[in-house]
């Protein structure tokens, strides 16, 4: 059996993660989705087992917080923040998280605990990532899936994050689209698909705060 496993996909499904998930049997996708059409656009691949992030909103109500299921005699535990995992991870194989957009994978007794990271919208520094995993005679093996990030050429320093938080903003009020700013200005499409996602969804919020919000 064939898992592609991925997180916080925020309503981006990049080419490159579709092409990586053609032959799996189950997708496993631990949260932050944002919309329904990147789980329609999944079903499409294979069947899909999905919770419910803290970014997925109304559409997402029927999406479990934490999921338990088996599969062909693995027994999995999914949920959007390790936070809220059982303490007694001892029943289950593998055990799914995302919510930090950093690949990390550890293993507690016979249990796998895998968080594939993010391969949506980049968060500058953080890598693009995801995780296949195969079963094989009772074993998982789990393979880390690195997306390469491509760095346009920029109207706007790469560096002045601010100038670029302060364009995004301006044109977004006069009601210009993300792809369209980007275009216009050379900005890093994924780049202004964020600062307008922290703006439109953050009333109120200053250039500073989406910059805190960023980790910058």
């Amino acid at each position: 059996m064939k898992l592609g496993i991925i997180s916080d996909t925020h309503d981006l499904l990049r080419p490159e993660v579709l092409k990586a998930l053609e032959g799996v049997d189950h997708i496993l996708h631990a949260g932050d989705i944002s919309s329904p059409s990147v789980i329609e656009q999944l079903q499409k691949t294979a069947p899909v087992h999905a919770v419910r992030g803290n970014a997925d909103k109304e559409w997402a109500e029927n999406l479990p917080h934490i999921l338990n299921f088996e599969l062909e005699g693995l027994k999995i535990c999914m949920t959007h923040k390790k936070k809220d995992l059982p303490e007694d991870l001892s029943p289950f194989d593998l055990v799914v998280v995302g919510h930090s957009h950093q690949y990390s994978e550890t293993t507690q007794g016979k249990t796998i605990i895998i968080n594939p990271g993010s391969c949506g919208p980049r968060r500058f520094h953080q890598k693009i990532t995801m995780a296949l995993a195969e079963t094989e005679n009772g074993r998982i093996n789990m393979n880390r899936i690195d997306i390469p990030h491509k760095q346009p050429s920029s109207k706007v320093h790469s560096g002045d994050i601010r100038a670029q938080i302060e364009i995004v903003i301006k044109e977004i009020n006069k009601g210009r689209g993300k792809q369209d700013i980007a275009e216009k200005y050379g900005i890093d499409p994924e780049t202004a698909e964020l600062i307008a996602r922290l703006y439109l969804t953050h009333p109120g919020v200053t250039v500073d705060g989406i910059m805190s919000k960023m980790g910058l």
